[in-house]
């Protein structure tokens, strides 16, 4: 009787291995080889190969000219040739922004030795937030200036950048103007070729996760 119980728990033991086993390959093929695109603020998925000429004339980010923490200008040139993460936040805010803050900090550790990747968070209130505010709040965020850019400038370029390049407001259908305030708690990720490739709540922990795990997805498009 002993003996048939020890058989047993030995037979128990590596089922459970077994099942462990399974549990770790099914996790490994559930992630996707490719992101999808996206054009407008409905963000309905749109796949394509990476050589499709299909993508040529398909939605980018636009050109654009703003002022970083440090005061140097910073463009799209910016960004050439490079993975990002944009945001809209103001230094100010006393709900969501040092949520999304600290989320932007984590993808900042996430790929602080990578030099493919970047980070970019909009101010919504540039009339406030000027250069030298932008860079005291910086150093208290650890904002890594080679990393992080924080923008501030023309008001309008900037309202315009989030609703109609990055789509970050979830309102469709409805129109606003520059004097409409802009909050959102939208993270884009946008890929080496200005392409709209995911959103992402910024207060979520998970779609945090998720965002590290795409850009790394991303990566391997080459």
């Amino acid at each position: 009787m002993k003996k048939y119980s020890t058989i047993k728990i030995v037979a128990i033991f590596f089922l459970v291995i077994l099942a462990m086993g399974c549990k770790k390959n099914a996790e490994k093929t559930s992630r996707v080889d490719a992101l999808p695109y996206y054009k407008d603020a409905s963000f309905t998925p749109e796949w394509f190969t990476a050589d499709d000429q299909a993508l040529a004339n398909f939605h980018k980010i636009p050109g654009f000219k703003l002022l970083s923490q440090n005061g140097a200008i910073i463009s799209d040139k910016t960004f050439e040739d490079k993975i990002y993460v944009t945001d809209f936040f103001f230094t100010t805010c006393p709900g969501i922004c040092p949520k999304m803050t600290s989320n932007m900090a984590v993808l900042q550790e996430a790929f602080k030795a990578d030099d493919t990747v970047l980070l970019l968070s909009h101010s919504v209130t540039p009339e406030i937030d000027s250069v030298a505010v932008l860079k005291k709040y910086a150093e208290e965020k650890g904002v890594d200036a080679s990393k992080w850019y924080l923008a501030t400038g023309d008001r309008s370029e900037i309202y315009s950048l989030g609703r109609e390049s990055y789509f970050v407001e979830e309102d469709l259908g409805e129109i606003k103007t520059e004097d409409d305030f802009l909050h959102t708690e939208n993270f884009v990720l946008i890929d080496k070729n200005k392409h709209i490739r995911g959103i992402y709540n910024g207060l979520n922990k998970a779609a945090i996760q998720q965002l590290i795990t795409d850009i790394k997805t991303l990566q391997k498009e080459g």
